[in-house]
């Protein structure tokens, strides 16, 4: 199935969860995921199953002054 990850479309196996997603772009640490603009919890990766289509953010933090 094809979803979109930082509006890049990959294509995952379907019952694919936002972990796989995650793993697919080898994010590293530390960041913050969202689905469909819905916050998910780390913890909830692993279930967070995605849908075709979905559009899945992953928010690296930003450091500055």
């Amino acid at each position: 199935m094809q979803v979109f990850v930082n509006k890049n479309k990959i294509e995952l196996p379907h019952g694919a969860t936002l972990a796989d997603a995650v793993r697919a772009i080898q994010a590293q640490p530390p960041f913050a995921a969202a689905v469909n603009t819905q916050f998910v919890p780390k913890t909830a990766y692993e279930a967070h199953r995605l849908a075709p289509n979905d559009q899945v953010d992953v928010i690296f933090p930003v450091t500055g002054g």
